[in-house]
């Protein structure tokens, strides 16, 4: 099934998440992929030994560590990286690509995994604009272990970074993403070493590996436990960007950089600041910074805020990535997409998200002013995100995998206790900022949910009778119409060969061109199609052609391009003479039973008033572009 409910086409030269593993992958998934899970250690320890009062026994200190260790163990190297990048659709991952593989194959239930996904993916935003903010503000507030005279400048300072880190956007990071990889490697190299020489010092923090000390501090602390497991998501929330970006690596380098960098890097850093906090018990201030000595801590300021900067980055463009998806999807309203790099697809630029998120971003900067009032936000989101993935999960256990329900429920149930628990730890987060990220949540969804049954709407109300249809042909057959010299191509918003646009430009002109082409554009549930399978041909009439081209979620359609793959099939289509018709049309309130309740569809109009138009979206010629006007009731 696909993204309308009806039958799907086989998929076409799907792209492999299966890659080998190069030390130029590795590399690359390390600048990309990890950049908020390996700038976690800044902020996440400090959190949690908040939750214990600042000040934990020896024997707190040791659950705690516990804690994060199995947390990471179990949440991204089992979960993630063994599961849930199974679940690539043609080699694509993140949440809308999941849905898209679940739902064509699902024999019921449909509607539910859609919603399910949907606001998962809309929550995706509500992280983005926390990410950048706390990431930042915990790198800069390192200044404050070597002197608090500049305490006061910390969020001015972040305030400017963040502002240039947007700015950057609409020129690409192509050129300066071939750095990423190497100084994420270097941020590794280091947390890794300032923790070994904790361990060192204290080796005992090494006996955290034992689970039982997660558990005797979850017995001991009761129902605390979930304020602390609140501040323990922190060191899982970049989970998700593993299976966002295996498009663009591959499971196979993404896991290898996990277990080899990623993941000792991060457990070491943790049982140092661990080891840091057993020395000395009455330890004030971010465990992270303290572990370096004095003259380091102004470097390592410096080596953190490029990090969290990279993580910023790669949660931004994962940002314009979702918005893509969610529009070939169907999901959300045609908006300007720019292509910044000529070599990377996926690189790509989305003005009204990336200003959007700015402003969101530093909002909560100036409100929150701290990364540790922030943690505070921090959570709400990709707990739920996480819990929607592992239900998706099942799903595919069961449906594309064909695992037996017994073992499928087994497995992803494991998973969902797990997911429970950091989902209703972080509802505590709710009154501290956390209702933040859901809100924004809640609007976007309302947002994609109103562009789809709107779209929904509207194709109904242009439904011809299918009389109609064969009379127009008929005219045209008979030789009832004129035609003129040159070639004129019809955009339809459905699969109809006689779009009304074309009807309407009949009634108008009286006259038709030599070589007319119907053209439905349909974007299917796999993200990419091959040129062989590009375009679909029929002859409807002398002289009239219905082409249908079909693009992948993740793909740029350039209709101009597309249509050269109808030519060869037989359509003579000369697309230097080629003009492109398509209706402009205003929704207004029908005087029928209305087809929407009155707040959607002001909210769809408003939407569909402002959507980028055919030829941008399309990269269709402008000066060959022309819309004939129309009103149509909702």
């Amino acid at each position: 099934m696909d993204a309308n409910g009806k039958p799907a086409p086989k998929p076409i030269e799907p792209s492999s998440a299966d890659r080998p593993v190069t030390a130029a992958g590795a590399l690359a998934a390390l600048g990309i992929v990890y950049g908020d899970l390996g700038t976690s250690p800044l902020y996440t320890y400090q959190a949690i030994v908040g939750t214990v009062g600042g000040h934990p026994s020896a024997e707190d200190a040791l659950g705690l560590l516990s804690l994060v260790v199995w947390a990471l163990i179990i949440t991204v190297s089992i979960k993630y990286c063994v599961f849930v990048l199974r679940a690539d659709n043609h080699g694509e991952g993140g949440i809308l690509a999941l849905m898209a593989l679940v739902t064509g194959r699902a024999g019921r239930g449909t509607g539910t995994l859609i919603v399910a996904a949907l606001f998962g993916a809309a929550l995706i935003y509500g992280d983005g604009i926390i990410t950048p903010a706390i990431s930042v503000l915990s790198a800069l507030e390192g200044i404050n272990v070597v002197t608090e005279i500049f305490k006061p400048y910390v969020v001015p300072a972040a305030l400017v970074v963040l502002v240039g880190l947007f700015t950057a956007q609409m020129k690409g990071t192509a050129s300066i993403g071939r750095v990423f990889g190497p100084v994420m490697l270097l941020w590794f190299v280091v947390i890794a070493i300032l923790g070994l020489s904790g361990v060192v010092r204290r080796p005992e923090v090494l006996f955290a590996l034992n689970p039982l000390h997660a558990i005797r501090f979850v017995l001991a602390h009761g129902l605390h436990t979930f304020v602390v497991l609140g501040g323990v998501f922190l060191a899982i929330t970049g989970g998700e960007a593993l299976y966002a970006d295996m498009g663009h690596f591959g499971r196979n380098p993404i896991r290898s950089s996990w277990y080899t960098v990623v993941l000792p890097g991060l457990l070491l850093c943790y049982a140092g600041q661990t080891a840091l906090i057993l020395e000395n018990p009455g330890l004030d201030g971010n465990p992270f910074f303290k572990l370096a000595p004095v003259w380091a801590v102004i470097p390592l300021v410096v080596l953190a805020t490029f990090a969290t900067i990279i993580a910023s980055q790669s949660i931004i463009t994962g940002a314009f990535s979702l918005t893509r998806q969610a529009m070939q999807l169907g999901w959300f309203p045609g908006l300007n997409i720019r292509q910044t790099s000529d070599q990377e697809y996926g690189q790509i630029y989305v003005p009204v998200v990336n200003w959007t998120m700015m402003v969101c971003t530093l909002f909560l900067t100036v409100s929150f002013g701290s990364s540790d009032r922030l943690a505070g936000a921090y959570g709400t989101a990709v707990s739920t995100t996480m819990l929607l993935t592992t239900a998706l999960l099942f799903n595919a256990m069961r449906d594309v995998w064909r695992w037996p329900t017994a073992v499928a429920l087994l497995v992803s149930g494991a998973f969902l206790l797990i997911d429970l628990a950091f989902f209703g730890a972080n509802l505590l987060k709710i009154r501290e900022g956390g209702w933040i990220p859901l809100l924004l949540g809640v609007l976007i969804f309302l947002v994609m949910t109103t562009w789809r049954r709107g779209m929904d709407a509207l194709r109904r109300s242009l439904v011809q009778k299918p009389e109609a249809i064969g009379e127009f042909l008929a005219e045209i057959a008979s030789g009832q119409i004129a035609r003129v010299p040159g070639t004129a191509v019809f955009l339809s918003r459905s699969e109809t060969a006689v779009p009304p646009v074309m009807v309407r430009h009949v009634a108008q002109i009286k006259a038709l061109q030599e070589v007319v082409v119907s053209l439905t554009v349909k974007f299917e549930a796999y993200p990419r199609v091959s040129l062989e399978k590009r375009a679909e041909v029929e002859k409807l009439a002398e002289g009239f052609w219905h082409v249908t081209l079909h693009f992948g979620f993740i793909e740029m359609p350039n209709v101009a391009a597309a249509l050269a793959c109808a030519r060869d099939k037989g359509c003579p289509l000369n697309l230097d003479d080629a003009v492109y018709f398509a209706s402009h049309d205003e929704v207004v309130r029908s005087a029928h039973p209305p087809r929407l309740p009155a707040w959607r569809r002001m909210l769809f109009a408003m939407m569909y008033r402002n959507a980028v138009r055919a030829p941008d979206r399309f990269d269709l010629p402008a000066d060959k572009f022309l819309e004939v006007g129309r009103q149509i009731a909702l």
